[in-house]
């Protein structure tokens, strides 16, 4: 979703994913709102519903706000409109970034209001954005996935610039800086159980349809730096054969946990991941992607994204497939069936991460300078049985729809309202 929140690919050796750094810093009458007695149109979902949905990121303004700063009644303006938007596009769902650097778009107990909100972090911005965001998407009949970034402290690395009373300034040694950000440390399990604690605080404040989490886990390698959790393994690493086995094991934790404390405190809510869109090359291992991605999320984020699903950890699984049908590196074309075999049998739902960022941009390649690209996607997925939806990065890029791909979308799949 992502997402700078989403820069993620490398192919070949340059990154091509959502973290949006590269960009410029920048409703659908169904389901829920069915009981304030609106009609259900009928739905174009395959296989029961689908979902349809679409980012909106908010970690350096790069949706919503448009700049932080502005006053409750224009964020409240702004944040509304996006949710008319998606019900203008057919949508169902809107994946909105609540927690991007270990801060809280709500009144959290456990960390403090975005900068992004006022532009001095912790200050109260007079209002609860989340709180709203919840009850004006219901009202519409979309629904409301709280995405979360689970480790990031900050976009810099000077801790005294965070508010005094943050718990990365309460506790230091939690801290890791690397590649010019702050990280909290995945190998400590304190870290681990305050990060739960915090974003599921919000899981018990609201009605939310899911967590969602982004490609964030130990952070994309920098080249010549090295994360230090040196003194983390020393203290932890014992009967693991290496640290990459170690780091995996930590990331495994936070994800079997966190999902059985989501369907503990509120059941009906899910639990999703949007990982970058490789798992490991076939070159790496043979039940890998037909791909030679630069970035291998098994091997250098410490995510087995794979396994999650296998063993039924998480709800849905929302890999960012950000490339073109034919992209030699990563081909959307292979990586589709291979996502379809992964998720095949598990009851995890799968759905596709698609990059209408990129529709249009003249720095893109020349398929994504046609406006059917986006469509011939979902013509693809079509054919395969496990997916069950699209999310679209982002926000701010469903409403400019630059060449029109957003709206060929629409014009091509989404011909009726989706189910709420």
């Amino acid at each position: 979703m992502r997402h700078l929140s989403r820069q993620g690919a490398r192919t070949g050796s340059r990154r091509m994913s959502r973290r949006a750094f590269t960009m410029a810093a920048a409703s659908v009458a169904a389901g829920l709102a069915m009981a304030e007695g609106a009609a259900a149109l009928p739905s174009a979902g395959r296989r029961g519903r689908e979902l349809r949905g679409m980012w909106v990121a908010t970690v350096v303004n790069i949706d919503w706000p448009s700049k932080p700063g502005l006053s409750a009644e224009d964020q409240r303006a702004e944040l509304i409109a996006y949710l008319d938007e998606a019900v203008r596009r057919r949508l169902n769902a809107v994946v909105l970034q609540v927690r991007p650097t270990a801060d809280a778009f709500w009144p959290s107990r456990y960390e403090p209001w975005s900068e992004w909100l006022t532009g001095t972090q912790g200050k109260d911005p007079g209002w609860d954005p989340l709180g709203t965001a919840v009850r004006e998407a219901h009202r519409r009949g979309l629904e409301l996935h709280a995405w979360f970034n689970p480790f990031r402290i900050a976009m810099h690395t000077d801790p005294g610039r965070l508010v005094p009373t943050h718990p990365a300034r309460l506790h230091p040694e939690w801290v890791v800086p690397y590649g010019g950000k702050l990280y909290y440390n995945p190998g400590l399990p304190e870290v681990r159980r305050f990060m739960q604690d915090a974003m599921l605080d919000a899981v018990r404040r609201y009605r939310l349809d899911a967590v969602h989490w982004d490609d964030y886990f130990y952070p994309y390698p920098v080249a010549g730096q090295t994360f230090d959790d040196d003194e983390a393994f020393a203290r932890y690493g014992a009967g693991f054969p290496d640290r990459a086995s170690w780091r995996r094991d930590n990331i495994d934790r936070l994800v079997r946990e966190m999902g059985r404390r989501v369907h503990r405190i509120r059941p009906g809510t899910r639990f999703g991941i949007s990982p970058f869109g490789v798992w490991r090359n076939i070159a790496t291992d043979p039940t890998g992607s037909d791909t030679r991605a630069g970035v291998q999320t098994y091997d250098d984020l410490y995510a087995d994204t794979r396994g999650w699903v296998r063993k039924g950890w998480i709800d849905y699984i929302c890999p960012q497939l950000y490339w073109h049908i034919g992209l030699a590196a990563a081909d959307y074309a292979k990586l589709v069936p291979w996502w379809d075999e992964v998720a095949r049998g598990t009851g995890v739902r799968l759905y596709v991460g698609e990059a209408l960022y990129k529709a249009g941009d003249p720095a893109q390649p020349a398929p994504w300078q046609d406006p059917a690209e986006l469509s011939r996607h979902l013509t693809l997925a079509a054919g395969y049985r496990q997916v069950r939806g699209h999310i679209f990065y982002s926000a701010k890029h469903v409403v400019a729809d630059r060449i029109g791909a957003m709206q060929r979308v629409v014009d091509d799949h989404y011909t009726y309202r989706a189910d709420g």
